[in-house]
């Protein structure tokens, strides 16, 4: 699960992505607890305008389940809900267009991934980025980094100026168990959260 902090006014936001068998996201489950009225409420609005309203962005950070505890306890909501009762309270999901993969050309036996963000670095989180995703300097300057492991390629590259990046992941099928396709593209999407930025979905491109 993905937790955010909210301030003004203050409150705790819990996501969970929902994704089909190959590892895409199909939506975003999500609640939304407030001091205020004590209660967790069902959060499909604040997910979307998380994702395309900048402001709100600005007051949001991502956080562990650890810090969100932490969070919680100290805004007089005691003790955290354990997953998978934050997860009963996952009632209305926000879905994700989905589309089947575009035909690049690319080999039969390879997968290409985007993981998409919403937001930017700041003066630190890209050096941050590129130490997780272990990333190599690349020519094309759209692209801050490249790496590839055992049947796995990735990148890490700016949508716009300012407006969003994405991890390109390229997996060759059949050099691993297929879990293994799913660990990465949430180590990836993870490595990312943490320097700030919102993941907004994930998607196929072969």
């Amino acid at each position: 699960m993905d937790y955010y902090l909210i301030s003004g006014p203050d409150g705790i936001l819990v996501e969970e992505f929902a994704l089909h068998q190959d590892y895409t996201a199909a939506g975003i489950d999500s609640a939304v607890w407030s001091p205020e009225s004590g209660t967790w409420s069902p959060s499909p609005d604040v997910s979307r305008e998380l994702r395309s309203d900048a402001r709100l962005r600005a007051l949001v950070t991502p956080v562990d389940r650890r810090a969100a505890a932490q969070a919680y306890a100290r805004l007089g909501g005691r003790e955290l809900p354990e997953e998978e009762r934050l997860r009963g309270l996952f009632r209305q999901r926000q879905p994700l267009p989905t589309a089947a993969p575009l035909d690049l050309g690319s080999s039969p036996d390879a997968r290409r991934y985007r993981i998409l963000f919403a937001g930017d670095f700041d003066a630190d989180g890209l050096a941050n980025a590129r130490a997780a995703l272990r990333l190599e300097p690349a020519d094309d300057p759209r692209v801050a980094g490249r790496a590839a492991g055992d049947g796995f390629a990735w990148e890490l590259r700016r949508i716009g100026a300012g407006i969003a990046w994405c991890v390109d992941v390229t997996v060759r099928l059949g050099s691993g168990p297929a879990g293994l396709i799913g660990a990465l593209l949430d180590h990836h999407r993870q490595a990312i959260r943490e320097q700030g930025l919102i993941p907004v979905t994930v998607e196929r491109f072969a």
